[in-house]
């Protein structure tokens, strides 16, 4: 099941019609399938770093498989999390000539790297290789003002009911139970909020029956609209 940031993509991936190209009913890969199609597969243990900050930019990633968090350690030992990049989400985008923020993965996993020199050079001499790039790259500015809306606007409660349903997409559009790759500290760090917090703020929503934890990883929602309405 792709991510919710790979879905938009599909959908901003209009096809082009007249002579030799797709029209609606011609079968034509997605746009992250294009990229990843381009790439070596690359496999990384739990906790290892993919890049880090100041590095080069040499590639562009597909996640396989596994998740990869997306991250910044602040000059007083704060570490603030990007974004969480699962199965069919795209990363390592940098327009300078140094990446801003790490990537590490979350638990083990499965990328494919594709070179950027190599893809960018074929999106110039091909159209749908470039619009695939176009919509992937839009999918990635919505994704960021979402979570730019969570962080600015959101209480901590909304915040905790938001991230538990993006989880739950990303799973499976009707999933109502979330097994979580990540640690309560990385979920604090992605939300802007300690993780005394979150916790206290998950077990809040235990006590008032929207969710169930039957470990620390496990959450069941079972009030889904109850949720909903936070994150409205």
């Amino acid at each position: 099941m792709s991510s919710p940031a790979a879905a938009i993509a599909e959908k901003a991936y209009v096809q082009p019609v007249g002579p030799g190209r797709w029209s609606d009913d011609i079968e034509h890969p997605r746009p992250v399938d294009m990229v990843k199609s381009l790439g070596v597969v690359a496999s990384y243990d739990r906790n290892s770093e993919i890049f880090g900050e100041d590095a080069a930019p040499e590639h562009l990633y597909v996640v396989l498989s596994g998740a990869v968090r997306i991250c910044k350690l602040l000059g007083d030992g704060r570490r603030q999390i990007e974004t969480f990049c699962m199965a069919g989400d795209v990363f390592g985008w940098e327009m300078g000539p140094r990446h801003r923020f790490s990537a590490e993965a979350v638990n083990d996993c499965k990328v494919a790297r594709i070179k950027r020199t190599m893809l960018f050079a074929r999106a110039a001499d091909d159209a749908d290789l470039g619009h695939a790039l176009w919509a992937l790259t839009a999918a990635e500015l919505g994704r960021a003002q979402d979570h730019l809306l969570v962080l600015g606007r959101k209480t901590a409660q909304e915040r905790v009911a938001t991230f538990l349903l993006d989880m739950a997409g990303r799973n499976g559009t009707t999933a109502s139970e979330v097994t979580l790759p990540m640690s309560r500290q990385d979920i604090a760090d992605y939300l802007g909020l300690t993780i005394e917090t979150v916790s206290r703020t998950l077990t809040h929503l235990e006590e008032v029956a929207a969710i169930a934890l039957p470990s620390s990883r496990r959450v069941v929602l079972r009030d889904v609209a109850a949720l909903k309405r936070l994150n409205a």
